[in-house]
C-alpha cells in the first residue's frame, strides 16, 4: 500500500513536471508571436444583408475598416453572431473562419484575419447563410457585427454595429 501511494506521488509529481516544462516553452513561442500594438483605429461599418425568403440563403458582409493612424501590426478577428433561426453555411471567406453555435442555438463566425491592414483600408468577412424555413417575414434582428484586436484599444464604441436581415415573400427578393 505504501509503494503504491509513493508510486502515485511520484507519477503525479512527474505529470506536473512534464506539464511546467510544456509551459515553459508553449508560453513565450506563444507571446512571442505577437508584435507591439500599432495605434489602428478599427470601425464595423454597418451592411445589412440582401433580402432572403424563409428557407433562402443571403450572404452577410462584415465590414470592417482600418481609420488609422497606424496599419495594424497585429492580426484581428471579426465575429459575426446571426440572428435566432440563422445558420452559417460554407465557404467562408476568408476560408478558416470558425463557425460555433451558442445559447438558444445563436451562432457566431469569427474570421482572424492577418496583421498589416493598411490605413483607409478595409477587409470583409463573407459568411453565407441559411433562413429558417419557419421565419416570419418582416426584419430579424439580433445580428452584430464586431471587430477585436490589440492593436484597437482606444476607440472601442465603433467595434460592434447590429445589422437586420430582411424576411420577405417568394419572389420579391430583389
Amino acid at each position: 500500500m505504501t509503494r503504491t501511494r509513493a508510486r502515485r506521488i511520484r507519477t503525479g509529481r512527474l505529470a506536473l513536471v512534464a506539464g511546467a516544462a510544456f509551459m515553459a516553452v508553449l508560453v513565450p513561442a506563444t507571446t512571442a508571436q505577437a508584435a507591439v500594438p500599432s495605434n489602428s483605429d478599427l470601425e464595423v461599418v454597418r451592411l445589412d444583408p440582401d433580402p432572403a425568403t424563409p428557407g433562402g440563403s443571403t450572404t452577410v458582409h462584415g465590414f470592417v475598416a482600418n481609420g488609422g493612424p497606424q496599419k495594424t501590426a497585429n492580426s484581428f478577428t471579426v465575429s459575426v453572431r446571426l440572428p435566432r433561426g440563422v445558420t452559417p453555411e460554407e465557404p467562408y471567406f476568408p476560408e478558416d473562419c470558425q463557425a460555433t453555435q451558442g445559447l438558444l442555438g445563436v451562432w457566431t463566425v469569427r474570421c482572424v484575419f492577418p496583421a498589416g491592414l493598411n490605413v483607409d483600408d478595409s477587409a470583409t468577412a463573407l459568411v453565407p447563410v441559411r433562413v429558417s424555413e419557419d421565419a416570419p417575414l418582416g426584419n430579424l434582428t439580433g445580428g452584430r457585427v464586431s471587430v477585436s484586436s490589440i492593436d484597437d484599444i482606444l476607440h472601442l464604441g465603433n467595434n460592434t454595429t447590429p445589422f437586420v436581415m430582411k424576411i420577405v415573400e417568394t419572389g420579391r427578393q430583389g
